[in-house]
């Protein structure tokens, strides 16, 4: 597949991405050759660790790929999302859950898509060029894939901002916020994979490393003194705090009714505590998000018009209703997602 390249060397199981003309998105083929390569490498014996990167320069991967998406939902054939996002979602898990160590090279943007087939890993590498996001809510969808285990890990309210705001993370931010592991500068990549080629030994990650700092740490007491009670809560308090002309440029073009549900996605995700449960969630969303949400009119304005003038069900934080929050979360029945 000219996408993706599987293959093993030494040691490894290698995969890399391969699309660097559409910065490495994750397509459904790519979902499933990723799965179906973990499955072999489980019990192969000569197979001591997984690797996976991504080509070029600007990013491991900027997220999924939606024009497919698009095309299926302005057809109304709601299908093809939902078992995009179902089969996702459960290579998601089986990352999380992989019983021998995978290793994640993140460098450039890692958002959304990409983030769910990388951080969800064992050893999860940055370095210089990272910038790792969560930004779904500008396109009227939540953080998926198992962001909001993520975010709803992270330290104090820090998950309900980096799941609101789409705020991108350095490396140091991104350790701080438990989305990575280690900085390791990426001219040490190429040594750094020769070792764990040959060896199969994990532990060249950590002895590779490096410290790296963060702003986040620094806006934590804030982040955790706007971004508590309800979502109308948040936005008041935003309103009177250091962080109002940041949360403002970063919010104003998100969809209200996402932003709302991704606030309590990342709280019920906390309560859980496990990845299933947070993909179980995110699933009750993304499940109606074509037929009931912003998605479409989201990748209307940012992907396939480029205007930037969406026209959201809701005009404000403040025209969402626990109601409305409540049809986009409401559990699935038959439908729920299957692990």
């Amino acid at each position: 597949m000219s996408d993706i390249h599987i293959r093993t060397q030494g040691c490894a199981g290698r995969i890399t991405l391969t699309r660097p003309h559409a910065l490495n998105a994750v397509t459904y083929k790519m979902v499933l050759a990723i799965g179906a390569a973990l499955d072999g490498w489980r019990d192969d014996p000569s197979v001591s660790l997984v690797i996976i990167d991504g080509e070029g320069e600007k990013a491991f991967s900027a997220g999924g790929d939606l024009a497919e998406m698009y095309r299926s939902g302005m057809a109304k054939d709601y299908n093809y999302g939902r078992v995009f996002w179902r089969d996702e979602y459960r290579l998601n898990a089986k990352i999380a859950n992989y019983p021998k160590p995978y290793v994640a090279l993140c460098h450039g943007f890692t958002m959304g898509g990409g983030v769910g087939v990388s951080l969800h890993g064992s050893h999860r590498v940055v370095c210089e060029s990272s910038r790792i996001s969560m930004p779904e809510c500008g396109v009227g969808l939540v953080p998926d894939v198992g962001g909001t285990h993520l975010l709803g890990q992270a330290p104090g309210r820090l998950g309900e901002y980096l799941g609101v705001t789409g705020y991108r993370m350095d490396a140091g931010d991104a350790i701080y916020a438990g989305f990575a592991d280690h900085f390791v500068p990426e001219a040490a990549w190429p040594s750094l994979i020769s070792e764990l080629e040959t060896s199969g030994d994990a532990g060249a990650v950590i002895r590779a490393a490096k410290p790296a700092e963060s702003r986040l740490a620094d806006m934590q007491g804030e982040i955790d003194r706007v971004c508590q009670g309800s979502v109308q809560d948040i936005w008041s308090a935003v309103q009177s705090s250091e962080l109002a002309d940041q949360f403002e440029k970063m919010t104003k073009l998100s969809s209200p009714l996402a932003m709302a549900c991704a606030v309590s996605l990342v709280r019920m995700a906390r309560e859980a505590g496990t990845i299933e449960a947070a993909l179980g969630y995110e699933y009750r969303f993304t499940h109606r998000v074509m037929e009931r949400g912003d998605f479409l009119e989201g990748i209307r304005s940012v992907i396939i018009d480029k205007d930037r003038s969406p026209n959201w069900r809701h005009r404000s934080i403040g025209d969402v209703s626990e109601g409305d929050i409540d049809a986009m979360l409401a559990p699935l029945g038959a439908d729920a997602l299957r692990f």
